[in-house]
């Protein structure tokens, strides 16, 4: 028998799917998508994956972590804070995300931004904000600041 135990490591979030109108994945509703995560969050698309109309994937900062967005005849619509989260490693990370977010909302209106807010937990303040463009889900970045120092965003 074999023992695993060096090997395993838990279960963790790697991918968000959501559907779009085949519209939204042409050659332009794809471009668009793409610069917007691009420019604001670092994605790239797997163009490998890409098929026209059909599929676009948005990998976040490594394979294993992506955004797998497909074609379907009813398409995804979620309420404005329905939304997914990524955690940042600093409050100057966040604030950089957030003045990309708005540098690009003033050519583009259809950026939505809900500006930072931090909550205070005692022990833990997480500063948080929210955007969207294009998506039926929005993303809500976070950092988390821990009173006694610590660590906790990897």
């Amino acid at each position: 028998m074999t023992s695993q135990s060096s090997q395993v490591r838990a279960p963790r979030f790697n991918h968000v799917a959501m559907s779009l109108p085949a519209d939204s994945l042409d050659a332009s509703g794809r471009a668009e998508i793409v610069n917007f995560y691009e420019k604001v969050l670092g994605w790239e698309e797997l163009s490998v994956m890409t098929v026209d109309r059909r599929r676009l994937v948005l990998s976040c900062h490594t394979y294993e972590q992506f955004v797998f967005l497909v074609a379907e005849d009813a398409p995804m619509t979620a309420p404005l804070m329905d939304h997914f989260g990524l955690s940042v490693a600093s409050e100057s990370e966040l604030d950089a995300v957030l003045q990309r977010a708005k540098e690009y909302q003033k050519t583009d209106d259809r950026v939505r931004i809900i500006d930072k807010t931090t909550d205070d937990h005692g022990m833990l303040t997480i500063t948080s904000i929210y955007i969207s463009y294009l998506l039926p889900m929005m993303v809500e970045i976070q950092y988390w600041n821990f009173t006694d120092g610590r660590s906790d965003n990897n």
